[in-house]
C-alpha cells in the first residue's frame, strides 16, 4: 500500500495513504491489521484525512514493511468488529455538531438582523408548541421553562438571546443523544449474542458445529443452562424457558412442542430440539437496542431523583421570576432569573454521567446492564464468591484418572468428556479438554443426558447406567457403592484436589482428579475489597477440607462448604433482610439462583450462558481485578453526581442571585447557564479511572 511519512519520531509515526477518500470500513480493516501486529501499542485512523497514527515498541523499518504489505480485502475481519467499531456513528454526529455551530455563527456574520429575525422565530416555534403541550397534559415541566425564556425573548424582540438559548439547548441535545446512544449501542453489543458452537442433530446423533454452518430448517438441540441461539419451532421436548431478555419476564415460561423460542432467551429446565426459522439477522434479539432504551435498568435511583427534581424546581423557577418581577417592576431582572434554571444541568448531566460510566466499564472488559447496578455497587457492603472457576482459576486441569474396574483411564476419560460436554461448567470443561489432548474421539452413542443442578449428570451407554457428578450424587442420592476390594484405593485418593466421581451400573468406575489452582491474584482482590469495609464470604459445594484450603489462602471473612444453590440463595436473602447490599459473583448453573436474589449479580463471562444472563453484570475470565475496578468505578461515578448536585446548585443559585441584583442581563445569564450546563456536561462525559 502507498503512503507517505507525514510525522516520525522514536516510537511514533504518522503516515498518510496514498488514496482520494477512506471509507469507514477501510479504516476498520486497517485498524485491525495494525492491531494484529504484536509491536504496535496503538493505533489511531482518521478517514477524513487517511493518516494513521501509530505507537510501537522494537523496530521502526517492521512497522513500515508491515504497512507496505497492507492491501484493501486481503485482510478478514470479525463481524463484529466492524459492528462494533462506532466509526461512522461518531462521525456522523460530529458532523451534526459542527453543522450546528458552523450555521448558528455563519449566520450571525453573513445574514442581515431581519432575516435572523425571521429564522430565529421560525425556529422557536417547535420549542413553544412543545411547552404548550406539557402544558395541556397538566405537566409544568422543562419544556415549558425552555417554552416561556423563548418565547418572552421573541416577544420582546431580543432574537439574539432566543437564538443562543436554542443554540445552547441544541448542541446539549446532541452531546446527550451522541452519548446516549454510543453508550446504549455499546452496552446491546455486549449483550448480543456471541455462541460460536451449537448441536445440530444428524439422523442418529448430536454434533458440535459451528453457528455458521446452521441453515434455516436444521434441527438444534438446546440443553439445560444454555442461550437459544436461533429463532425456532420446538419439535421435541420440553422446558422452562428465561424469557427476560425479550419480555421483562421474570418468571421462566413453560414450552413445549410447536411452541416459538426466541434467540437469546435461556433454558432454565429440560432439553429442547428446536427447528430453526432462520439462522441469522433480522432475529427478535436483534430488538435488545429498543429494550434497553425503554428499559429503566439504565437508570440509577439517583437518576430518578434527578429527573424528578428537575421537573419540581420548574414552578419554582417560573414563581421566582413572577416575584422578582412584582418586587422590582423591571422585566430585565425577572428575564434574568426566567433563563436560569437547574433542571437542564440536572437532566443532563445525571443520565451522560451514568452512560459515561457504563461505556468506561466496557473498555476494562466489564459490561454492565444498568445504571442501578453502578450504584449498588457503591453502597455494597457483603460479597458472596463461588469457589470454582471464580476463586479458582477458570480452567481447571484433569491431573489423573483413577480406574475402579477393568476399563482403562484414558477409555473412562472419554465416556466422562462425552457426557461433560453438553454442559457447561469449569470442572466439565477441565474434562473435556483433557480428553481433546489425548485425541480421544468419541461417537456420541449415549441416550438422553440428565443433568441435576449441582449434583451431576446421568445417562446410558449400550444399555448400562451411567452417571458422573459428586460424591453426595453418586453415593447418597443414586445409592452407588465402591467395587469390593477397591476401598483402600478410595481412600489414598489425592486431597489436594476436586474430585468427580463416575459409576456405571452403580458402581464407581472411575474417580477423576482435578487440580483447581488458585487464582494469583484472588488473595490481593480480596484483600482490597476487605480495606474498603466488604465483608466478604465464600460459598461452594465442594467438600469442607477442599473449602478450607483455599479459605484460609485467600483470607475471606467466612466460608461454607458442601452447599447447594438454594443454600447460596437463603444466605443472601438473609444478609439483606438483616439490611446489608449483596454482590454474588459466579460462573455455573448452579449459581444462578444466588445471582438472581443478590442486589447486584456478577457473572465470569467464560461460564455458564444462563448465569450471563441472569447477571447484572459480567466480568473478564481473565482478572477478578476487574470487580475492585468496578468498585472503584461505582465509588467515583457517586462522587461525580454529587459533585455535579453541588455546582449545579451553586453555579444557578449565583446566577439568579446575579440577575435579580441587575449584575447579569438577560442574554449574560442565558449564556452562563446553558455554558455552565454544557461544560458539566461535558466534563461527565470523561473517564473517571485514570488509566
Amino acid at each position: 500500500m502507498k503512503f507517505k511519512i507525514k510525522h516520525d519520531i522514536q516510537g511514533r509515526l504518522r503516515v498518510q495513504f496514498v488514496q482520494s477518500r477512506m471509507t469507514f470500513e477501510q479504516a476498520d480493516e486497517i485498524q485491525y491489521y495494525m492491531e494484529q501486529n504484536m509491536q504496535i501499542t496503538s493505533v489511531k485512523v482518521q478517514e477524513r484525512t487517511q493518516c494513521v497514527t501509530i505507537c510501537y515498541k522494537g523496530d521502526r523499518e517492521s512497522v513500515i514493511e508491515s504497512l507496505k504489505a497492507f492491501h484493501y480485502g486481503e485482510v478478514t475481519l470479525p463481524e463484529t468488529y466492524l459492528k462494533n467499531s462506532g466509526r461512522e456513528l461518531n462521525s456522523e454526529y460530529w458532523e451534526k455538531l459542527v453543522t450546528s455551530v458552523v450555521l448558528h455563527y455563519g449566520n450571525k456574520l453573513f445574514l442581515p438582523f431581519p432575516v435572523r429575525a425571521v429564522l430565529t422565530t421560525a425556529k422557536s416555534v417547535k420549542y413553544i408548541w412543545h411547552g404548550i403541550c406539557t402544558l395541556a397534559k397538566g405537566k409544568i415541566e422543562v419544556p415549558v421553562l425552555d417554552a416561556t425564556s423563548i418565547g418572552v425573548s421573541i416577544f420582546r424582540q431580543d432574537f439574539g438571546t432566543a437564538g443562543s438559548i436554542m443554540f445552547l439547548l441544541g448542541i446539549g441535545e446532541i452531546l446527550e443523544e451522541w452519548t446516549h446512544k454510543k453508550s446504549v449501542d455499546d452496552l446491546a453489543r455486549s449483550m448480543s449474542l456471541h455462541i460460536s458452537k451449537v448441536w445440530l442433530v444428524t439422523e442418529d446423533q448430536e454434533v458440535l458445529v459451528s453457528t455458521s454452518d446452521i441453515k434455516a430448517g436444521d434441527l438444534v438441540r438446546v440443553h439445560m443452562g444454555n442461550v437459544i441461539p436461533f429463532d425456532g419451532t420446538i419439535v421435541s421436548g420440553e422446558g422452562m424457558v428465561n424469557q427476560a431478555s425479550m419480555t421483562g419476564e421474570s418468571v421462566p415460561v413453560a414450552k413445549t412442542t410447536d411452541a416459538s423460542v426466541f434467540a437469546g432467551t435461556v433454558l432454565e429446565e429440560g432439553e429442547l430440539t428446536i427447528r430453526v426459522k432462520q439462522s441469522n439477522g433480522n432475529s427478535k434479539f436483534d430488538q435488545i437496542v429498543s429494550m434497553i432504551e425503554e428499559s429503566e435498568k439504565l437508570k440509577s435511583s439517583l437518576e430518578g431523583k434527578a429527573e424528578h427534581l428537575a421537573d419540581k424546581l420548574v414552578p419554582y423557577t417560573l414563581l421566582g421570576t413572577g416575584i422578582t418581577y412584582l418586587c422590582t417592576k423591571n422585566v430585565t431582572k425577572a428575564l434574568s432569573v426566567l433563563m436560569v434554571d437547574f433542571s437542564c444541568a440536572l437532566k443532563l448531566a445525571m443520565p451522560i454521567s451514568v452512560l459515561s460510566a457504563i461505556k468506561e466499564a466496557s473498555t476494562y472488559n466489564i459490561t454492565v446492564k444498568g445504571g442501578k447496578y453502578l450504584e449498588a455497587m457503591s453502597e455494597a457492603d457483603t460479597i458472596v464468591f463461588d469457589k470454582t472457576g471464580t476463586l479458582t482459576k477458570a480452567q481447571p486441569t484433569v491431573v489423573d484418572v483413577v480406574s475402579f474396574n477393568d476399563m482403562g483411564s484414558d477409555e473412562l476419560l472419554r465416556i466422562a468428556a462425552c457426557l461433560e460436554e453438553h454442559f457447561p461448567h469449569s470442572m466439565a470443561k477441565a474434562v473435556v479438554t483433557a480428553a481433546k489432548e489425548k485425541n480421544l474421539v468419541h461417537e456420541e452413542l449415549h441416550s438422553k443426558v440428565e443433568y441435576v443442578v449441582a449434583h451431576g449428570i446421568s445417562s446410558t451407554i449400550e444399555g448400562k447406567s451411567v452417571i458422573i457428578g459428586s460424591s453426595h450424587f453418586v453415593f447418597e442420592d443414586e445409592k452407588c457403592t465402591i467395587p469390593e476390594g477397591k476401598e483402600k484405593l478410595y481412600e489414598q485418593l489425592p486431597g489436594e484436589c476436586s474430585h468427580l466421581y463416575m459409576a456405571i451400573n452403580r458402581k464407581l468406575a472411575a474417580v477423576v482428579c482435578v487440580e483447581d489452582p488458585l487464582r494469583e491474584e484472588a488473595q490481593r482482590v480480596i484483600a482490597e475489597l476487605k480495606s474498603k469495609g466488604i465483608k466478604v464470604v465464600m460459598m461452594t459445594g465442594d467438600s469442607d477440607r477442599t473449602a478450607k484450603v483455599i479459605a484460609s489462602k485467600v483470607g475471606v471473612d467466612e466460608y461454607f462448604s458442601e452447599v447447594l444453590p438454594e443454600d447460596k440463595a437463603s444466605f443472601i436473602e438473609k444478609e439483606k433482610a438483616d439490611g446489608r447490599k449483596v454482590i454474588m459473583i459466579g460462573d455455573g448453573i448452579n449459581d444462578s439462583p444466588a445471582l438472581s436474589a443478590s442486589d447486584i449479580g456478577i457473572a465470569i463471562s467464560d461460564g455458564a450462558e444462563i448465569a450471563r444472563e441472569i447477571a447484572d453484570v459480567t466480568i473478564g475470565a481473565d482478572n477478578l481485578e476487574e470487580i475492585v475496578v468496578l468498585k472503584n468505578l461505582s465509588d467515583r461515578l457517586m462522587e461525580r453526581i454529587h459533585n455535579n448536585y453541588r455546582s449545579i446548585v451553586g453555579i444557578n443559585t449565583c446566577l439568579i442571585a446575579g440577575g435579580v441584583m441587575g449584575i447579569f442581563p438577560p442574554t449574560t445569564s442565558a449564556l452562563l447557564h446553558n455554558t455552565s450546563t454544557l461544560l458539566i456536561s461535558l466534563q461527565s462525559m470523561k473517564d473517571l479511572l485514570d488509566k
